[in-house]
């Protein structure tokens, strides 16, 4: 039972581990448009903010 629960405590921080990385690659703006195609999809990549918030406000 010690090496199960040894194997499980290496598996969660593994994955801690990985989950920490994975967040901070998405937060990189220079990542981000390879990372969401939905916004080339869209065509609010090059909208100006009074254009965004006049959607919204729609």
């Amino acid at each position: 039972m010690k090496r199960f629960e040894g194997i499980l405590i290496k598996l969660l921080v593994i994955h801690f581990i990985i989950l920490i990385c994975s967040q901070l690659i998405i937060q990189e703006p220079k990542i981000q448009p390879y990372l969401s195609r939905v916004v080339k999809y869209e065509g609010v990549n090059k909208i100006t903010i009074s254009e965004w918030l006049e959607t919204f406000s729609q």
